[in-house]
């Protein structure tokens, strides 16, 4: 195969990942607390596909991970009590089944034992690791603005916020989740304040995402006509030859 066609293959292989990755940020632009992604890639290296003397090495297109931006989504207003979101750096620490888990998504509510919970059922952990547990007897709900949970003059936990060193060490686990993937502990956070009655909106913007669709489709619709075309000169060239014959 032509050296060019190796190149476009590999060019049209990153293009329909990012492809991929822009197409989920539009479907998320709706979902609390989602951050926008995009492919990092890199070129490498390699010896060309046909020897030739003095031949310059031939650069290929390589996926190479997953970037992913952690600014601020907008805060929106709801009034649920156990809406919460958080005003700065940091995540809320849950309990589920595969062990602790991290979001930014504080669409939280609970279960009949009155446990603070997340929309798929797992646990709100307080500072010390441990359930929130709300009592309905107790009156209304106050979140503080430092997570402090209170019900009347009773203090009923204070909901966790934490953060790791290096944000590259969360990976997405599903569910709006992120997983430690560095296996190191993430640290409370001080800076950041809680909003009760208040969502964090995706931090997508659905125009640029849209834009980005139609580049990549361009882009890839590009490399094809230029691998067809460089099909179409080697054809031509073979039976040129095949004629001199």
């Amino acid at each position: 195969m032509d050296n060019a066609l190796y190149v476009g293959l590999s060019r049209q292989m990153t293009l329909r990942r990012q492809l991929d990755i822009v197409a989920n940020n539009v479907a998320n632009a709706n979902t609390t607390g989602f951050k926008v992604e995009d492919l990092m890639v890199r070129t490498e290296q390699a010896k060309p596909a046909k020897t030739l003397d003095g031949a310059a090495p031939v650069k290929f297109v390589l996926d190479s991970g997953v970037a992913r931006d952690f600014s601020q989504g907008a805060l929106t207003k709801t009034g649920g009590d156990f809406d919460l979101a958080i005003e700065g750096k940091g995540f809320f620490k849950v309990q589920t089944a595969g062990g602790e888990r991290y979001t930014r998504d504080g669409r939280f509510t609970t279960n009949q034992e009155g446990v603070l919970v997340t929309q798929a059922g797992n646990q709100v952990l307080d500072e010390g690791g441990g359930q929130i547990t709300i009592d309905p007897t107790l009156g209304p709900v106050h979140i503080g603005k430092d997570g402090t949970v209170s019900q009347g003059a009773v203090r009923v936990g204070k909901i966790a916020v934490v953060r790791p060193d290096d944000l590259s060490s969360l990976a997405k686990d599903g569910d709006n989740l992120y997983r430690n993937t560095a296996n190191t502990s993430l640290q409370p956070v001080q800076d950041a304040q809680v909003q009760q009655g208040m969502l964090e909106a995706s931090n997508v913007n659905s125009v640029l995402e849209i834009t980005k669709l139609i580049e990549i489709q361009r882009a890839y619709e590009g490399v094809a006509k230029m691998m067809d075309n460089t099909a179409e000169l080697s054809r031509s060239a073979v039976e040129r030859l095949g004629k001199l014959n």
